[in-house]
């Protein structure tokens, strides 16, 4: 059952998802090679309680035993944090979500550190944009299909890459995981019809090589069979008449990235 929201709990809403924002932003503060994803875990921890809020994915189907979910190169999402230092040329992708004021917010980015090959950055580049090509189809009259469309003609179809059939985008409110589904691949005109103010997160999810993934004994992380780079954007998002309401905000993020001289931001 999709679960329209008012105008007040869209507000609501986007505090929480703007709380992602922030916290994504501390991350790209930070990030750099010797740091540990465990190190990113407790300050992403430690950032969302201080912010009178609880992180959602921690104890998450009373098994998921971190508040981030942190993916580097070949692990496409659910990668779990350790203390093995990143490194030059990791590609790292970093899933958080909260709970605040009873409404979740959930989003990732994918950050690159120092210098990789063009094929990665090109990578990067083309998954971010076809997150937006698919914000753009998410509006009132449209179909759930038209966003999937989007994300997969702008991946697979005009850059061969791999878009992943088994995770998908989903409905957001009061729980993490709401009816619908939003594929990064289908038909345009396919699933449900969009209303206002049903609220989505929409996250490509694309790998350099073959789509096939999977997923390691902890029986969380999700890998690419291939063992090559993947890449995962995700915001939160407000369907409207003309154009869709962002609740996520990456421009904090992008300028803490830009700002960190370990980061690489040459794809934009």
């Amino acid at each position: 059952m999709i679960i329209y929201k008012t105008d007040a709990e869209i507000g609501l809403m986007q505090q929480s998802a703007q709380l992602v924002s922030k916290t994504l932003t501390e991350v790209a503060k930070v990030l750099k090679p010797g740091i540990t994803t465990m190190e990113l875990d407790k300050l992403c921890d430690d950032f969302v309680h201080d912010h009178h809020a609880i992180p959602s994915f921690k104890n998450y189907k009373s098994s998921y035993p971190f508040s981030i979910c942190a993916s580097v190169n070949d692990v496409v999402v659910h990668g779990f944090p350790n203390n093995e230092p990143l490194k030059e040329g990791d590609i790292v992708s970093i899933d958080l979500g909260v709970i605040l004021n009873g409404w979740h917010g959930d989003h990732a980015y994918t950050f690159v550190l120092g210098e990789v090959n063009e094929e990665v950055l090109k990578l990067v580049r083309v998954t971010k944009e076809s997150l937006y090509k698919g914000i753009e189809k998410a509006v009132a009259g449209n179909r759930i299909g038209d966003i999937s469309y989007a994300i997969q003609e702008h991946t697979e179809k005009k850059n061969g890459y791999g878009v992943v059939r088994e995770l998908v985008g989903h409905g957001l409110g009061k729980s993490m995981h709401e009816d619908p589904q939003v594929p990064n691949y289908g038909k345009r005109g396919d699933g449900k019809t969009m209303k206002e103010n049903m609220t989505l997160a929409i996250e490509p999810m694309i790998n350099l090589g073959t789509r096939e993934v999977y997923t390691d004994r902890d029986g969380w992380t999700v890998r690419t069979a291939d063992g090559k780079p993947s890449v995962h954007f995700e915001h939160d998002v407000c369907i409207k008449r003309n154009k869709a309401l962002i609740l996520s905000d990456y421009s904090i993020i992008e300028a803490a990235e830009k700002a960190n001289p370990n980061l690489n931001t040459s794809y934009y």
